[in-house]
């Protein structure tokens, strides 16, 4: 409270240096928080555009699982399945966008070749082909989706971090800091014409005393004039 603050010339200079910087941190917390919010938008459009080819490679992944289950047999899929020696690598880096540290990331032999599945030629058709193909965009989408989903998390984390201390700058820090400023010059003030009040009433006695000393000189003079000369 304004009232717990010494009103001292040293403390108004102090707190007014903590608002000018308190006043700098709001302004750079603003402008961080609508350039996050820009980018949060960006970001929002990238993953709902994931987000519909996600769901489309999904309906086409599982159609084609479907087909190749019909018309091969469960067994053929398993077998094809099974077959696979080299599985995806994922590998996670960083990336900073305004201050935020959003995953990156890299996959590799998601996509693979006939003769890289490991089923062979003879082991294949075309069914079981197309399913594999299909869950393998099913599987880059999958791995998009997870970094374009956890980079808006981790962006909206940050805007409701930076719209917080935004808020604690502008409707509590900032306002105390004005108000014990004012306070304090209040006060200064009110020591100032007390100070000035105690000084005229200085000034005025020493006048009188002043006036009363000429007075009591005078007429010391004036009785001294008035007493008769020796005979």
């Amino acid at each position: 409270m304004a009232e717990d603050v010494k009103p001292t010339r040293k403390n108004l200079m102090a707190i007014e240096d903590r608002i000018e910087l308190s006043e700098r941190g709001h302004d750079t917390l603003e402008q961080k928080r609508d350039g996050l919010i820009m980018e949060f938008m960006d970001i929002l459009d990238q993953a709902q555009d994931v987000r519909s080819e996600l769901n489309e490679n999904y309906e086409t992944a599982q159609s084609k699982i479907n087909m190749a289950r019909a018309m091969e047999g469960d067994v053929a899929v398993r077998g094809a399945a099974a077959a696979l020696k080299e599985h995806p690598e994922i590998t996670t880096q960083s990336k900073n966008i305004m201050g935020v540290v959003v995953p990156q990331i890299e996959s590799s032999r998601v996509k693979k070749s006939l003769d890289q599945r490991g089923y062979g030629l003879l082991g294949s058709s075309a069914r079981i082909d197309e399913a594999a193909d299909a869950y393998e965009e099913l599987l880059e989408s999958i791995i998009l989706a997870a970094e374009v989903e956890t980079a808006m998390k981790k962006m909206l984390e940050e805007i409701e971090t930076t719209k917080r201390r935004v808020n604690a700058l502008e409707f509590k820090l900032l306002p105390d800091l004005y108000e014990n400023k004012e306070y304090i010059e209040q006060k200064l003030e009110e020591q100032e014409r007390e100070e000035i009040f105690r000084l005229k009433k200085i000034k005025a006695k020493k006048e009188e005393e002043a006036k009363a000393e000429v007075e009591e000189e005078a007429a010391e003079a004036s009785a001294a004039e008035t007493v008769p000369a020796d005979d």
